[in-house]
């Protein structure tokens, strides 16, 4: 099963796919979407299109994202909500099925503590995929981090 993990943003979208076959975990590709400080539906658009090339290139079977919470920042939420909402276009036009985590649920499954640090996150996911070096930025990390969530908690099987 191969799997897309996507740490949502408007200026910065972490990506990560990898590969579960078994309980083994093995990186494909992982990445950041950066898109320029130009107008929110440009950038939307721009988002949407870098999303479904790597959907292309890579044939997940499934994309999972993180939960979004905001509790501060509202107008940072609008945003990050509305890269979503494209992200969450291209998985359906592409028919992958979805799946969203908390990060208190990614921390929990990758460090196995829900109240984790960014660093921790970055050794832990660093060791489960093999790395030679800590992902980065947050952004990658984390991305991997709700790849390997997924690749966890699913129970989609996908015959060989």
């Amino acid at each position: 099963m191969i799997i897309l993990g996507i740490d949502p943003g408007l200026e910065r979208i972490g990506y990560g796919v990898i590969r579960r076959e078994g309980s083994k975990l093995t990186p494909i590709a992982y990445g950041l979407i950066q898109t320029p400080r130009i107008s929110v539906p440009d950038r939307v658009r721009l988002i949407h299109e870098q999303v479904l090339e790597i959907i292309d290139l890579h044939h997940p079977d499934s994309i999972a994202t993180e939960r979004l919470l905001f509790t501060v920042n509202k107008t940072t939420a609008m945003d990050v909500a509305k890269a979503l909402g494209v992200i969450l276009l291209a998985s359906s036009l592409r028919g992958l099925p979805w799946a969203e985590y908390s990060p208190p649920e990614v921390k929990q499954s990758v460090v196995g503590n829900g109240n984790a640090d960014k660093k921790q996150v970055q050794f832990m996911v660093q060791r489960i995929l093999g790395l030679e070096k800590p992902p980065k930025p947050d952004d990658v990390a984390d991305a991997l981090a709700i790849a390997i969530t997924h690749a966890f908690r699913s129970r989609i099987v996908i015959p060989a």
